[in-house]
């Protein structure tokens, strides 16, 4: 690879991997797990933090929802637990295998979620794919999944892996960024035929981040964003139901029925103040507000909890943004890095994304609160995303940055 083309950071990455491949070993230089430091502990406690803080939401703003369908007050909270306890053991496995392993296996990881999203919209399998609230996006396989979030993963590793393999050519608009769209372009299409917009954007937007770091030209995602501009508000324009959102996000008094969610988020949040109404007080999920254990939890958190608790919650996810990210600038390689990278922004663009809607800064669509909004699915890839963290921090190099 001509240095000319390769990214700062892949430089310091690719020195670190020359000084392990000589016999610098000898001059004291530990084995990888020997220099794991105290970043995976610090993963551990937040994400357990996080995790509990949820889970006691979830069972406040679910009673009432529950009973009225005519289930135990808990039901919601119950399975939120056990979808926490499969994800603990998926995260302890997924922590135990060598990370690089990942890079080998991006390609076929990336086509089940493939065929999994196929499925989803094809025609003739409405039995498995039904279509719930005017959308496909689960499938019930003995189990249900919504295969879009783990297309989250699936994506970043392929990205990562490419990103790895293509490094001399990261520059070229052609040979470099072009392969890549034609990939995500064949992911997200399935994405918005369900139709779900908003997380075919998420995916772009974390697909675009891990490669922006592996070293690609900041002027080139600018110029595809100007080119999709046109086709982003084609596909606002084309659904009356996304353009009356964005409408009333602009505009409340314009359609005061289709701002009723970020209305009663709001009126949950400001009814907060700065302690909260007490735990178990909230009076917005009692039909009010729609959805609130699920997308607008931290509305809830916010209610019960006051500015205190929104304050807890936001440090909480800065405080995983930072370690996240230093196990990234530690990680023994650049796929190492790329990975990091990426699972870290999955969780920390996911939280900005639902806070920003439940303050109204955005317009109002369906984004969980990683490890805390009910949702097994967005549960597991969460779990599964600290897995990956949690092996990229055990080869850390000894005394990374």
């Amino acid at each position: 690879m001509s240095a000319n083309v390769i990214s700062p950071k892949a430089r310091e990455i690719e020195s670190v991997k020359v000084g392990m491949a000589t016999p610098s070993r000898a001059v004291g230089l530990p084995h990888p797990r020997a220099s794991e430091g105290w970043e995976s502990g610090a993963v551990v406690l937040l994400v357990l933090l996080m995790s509990s803080l949820g889970l006691v939401e979830v069972y406040s703003a679910s009673t009432f929802m529950a009973q009225s369908e005519g289930l135990a007050p808990h039901f919601y909270a119950l399975r939120q637990l056990l979808g926490m306890a499969t994800g603990v053991a998926l995260c302890a496995l997924v922590a135990r295998v060598d990370y690089q392993r990942l890079e080998r296996v991006a390609w076929p990881l990336l086509a089940v979620v493939m065929l999994l999203l196929l499925l989803v919209v094809m025609p003739g399998t409405e039995s498995i794919a039904p279509r719930i609230n005017g959308a496909r996006r689960w499938l019930r396989l003995g189990i249900v999944i919504q295969p879009s979030e783990f297309a989250k993963l699936a994506l970043i590793i392929w990205t990562a892996a490419l990103a790895v393999k293509k490094q001399d050519r990261l520059h070229s608009l052609r040979k470099g960024l072009l392969p890549f769209l034609l990939v995500w372009g064949a992911v997200l299409l399935p994405v918005m035929l369900q139709p779900n917009f908003s997380t075919a954007l998420l995916l772009a937007l974390l697909g675009s981040l891990v490669l922006f770091a592996g070293g690609a030209r900041i002027g080139h995602f600018i110029v595809l964003g100007l080119i999709g501009a046109p086709l982003a508000w084609q596909q606002l324009a084309g659904a009356s139901y996304r353009m009356r959102r964005v409408v009333a996000f602009l505009d409340p008094t314009a359609d005061p029925d289709r701002f009723y969610q970020s209305y009663q988020g709001l009126i949950a949040v400001g009814s907060g103040g700065l302690t909260g109404v007490g735990y178990g007080g909230s009076q917005q999920k009692f039909g009010f507000l729609p959805e609130p254990h699920n997308d607008f939890l931290f509305a809830m958190i916010g209610e019960e909890w006051g500015f205190v608790g929104v304050l807890f919650t936001v440090t909480l996810f800065v405080a995983f943004g930072i370690v996240g990210y230093r196990i990234a600038a530690r990680a023994p390689d650049l796929f190492g890095y790329l990975l990091a990278i990426g699972m870290t922004n999955l969780i920390i663009v996911s939280a900005l994304l639902h806070m920003a809607i439940a303050l109204s800064l955005l317009p109002t669509t369906g984004v969980v609160l990683p490890f805390m909004s009910y949702g097994r699915s967005g549960l597991l890839v969460c779990f599964a995303a600290v897995g990956v963290l949690l092996a990229v921090a055990r080869r850390a190099v000894a005394g990374g940055r």
